[in-house]
């Protein structure tokens, strides 16, 4: 019998040398997880003060220096150049994902509530593998058609209550929150091609310079509104919290643990996000959950959870990006 000793060391050793990064990388997820879970309570409370329309205006006033400094730490002052046809798809990336998705996210969270706005978004996926589908990408197989199929009939029984009460303003923003959730499954889909051809920090600095101009000239009559000397420090931190932590630098910190972890061991993950809003919310702001609206999340997230993972006959798309709000 051959000796297995050394291959047993160097098995040992290399766990020894990755379950450290593992364990650190599992760490920075689920801290992420309470970070991008609280930040719908944390916007919502930015908008009461600087209206949704302020709130964009100074999101983008930001964002473009966040996204200059990533290029000018990555590529010093030489910024890689791109064929002219490479920059039409960039701003439809812009435009999708900044100008429509984000626009939408933060008018729909405004007008709905902070644990609604986490499980509506979550469906995310569902649009994702229908694009799919739809460009002859991949093939549903019947758990996943079955697992769109949950997923609809949760969505339905979580809106229940504000369809039976005729809670139109509520209603509307889960509904602008579903159509926002669906651009972004359509940038997600656009992204991936140019995402291994030059990267995701290029991609995403460069969609975010372009789709930064129309936003600031779309919010600019809200942003002048506001009496930005009178804005308290509390709405400031919020502001930072929301635009530099949970979206700037958890998109970078998410895409190290994607690398570290895996996307298939990591996407998971993203289902503990409405959880944690609704409880945010709750210990927040005090809203309230009927045991309906709690099965219908409960149901939702499973349909998204089999769609996405059951029998994925293609890798799935990188959920690194999935941090744009």
């Amino acid at each position: 019998m051959p000796d297995s000793t050394p291959a047993t060391a160097a098995t040992l050793e290399t766990t020894a040398i990755v379950d450290p990064r593992q364990r650190a990388a599992l760490l920075f997820a689920l801290a992420l997880i309470l970070i991008w879970g609280s930040n719908f309570s944390v916007q919502k409370a930015v908008f009461s003060a600087l209206t949704p329309g302020g709130f964009l205006f100074a999101r983008y006033l930001i964002m473009p220096v966040c996204a200059v400094l990533l290029l000018w730490q990555r590529y010093g002052l030489r910024w890689p150049r791109l064929p002219r046809e490479e920059w039409w798809k960039i701003a439809r990336l812009a435009l999708l994902g900044h100008v429509l998705h984000v626009g939408m996210v933060t008018f729909g969270i405004h007008w709905s509530t902070a644990f609604s706005s986490s499980l509506i978004l979550a469906c995310g996926p569902v649009f994702t593998l229908l694009f799919l589908r739809w460009a002859g990408l991949e093939h549903l197989t019947r758990p996943q058609i079955a697992g769109v199929a949950v997923a609809c009939v949760g969505v339905l029984i979580f809106l229940s209550d504000k369809l039976l009460g005729a809670q139109w303003q509520a209603g509307s923003g889960d509904l602008v929150l579903l159509v926002a959730a669906a651009f972004f499954s359509a940038y997600t889909v656009a992204a991936k091609p140019l995402f291994e051809r030059h990267g995701g920090v290029l991609v995403m600095a460069y969609t975010t310079l372009l789709g930064s101009v129309p936003l600031v000239l779309m919010s600019l009559p809200a942003g002048i509104k506001v009496d930005w000397l009178a804005v308290p420090v509390a709405i400031w931190a919020g502001l930072a919290y929301s635009v530099v932590l949970s979206a700037f630098v958890g998109w970078i910190v998410w895409g190290w643990i994607n690398a570290v972890r895996g996307v298939a061991r990591t996407a998971p993950l993203m289902y503990l996000m409405p959880p944690v809003a609704g409880c945010v919310a709750w210990l927040a702001t005090g809203e309230g959950y009927t045991w309906i609206k709690l099965g219908g999340a409960a149901i939702t997230l499973l349909g998204v959870a089999l769609a996405q993972f059951a029998h994925l006959r293609s890798e799935p798309i990188p959920e690194s990006v999935t941090v744009v709000d």
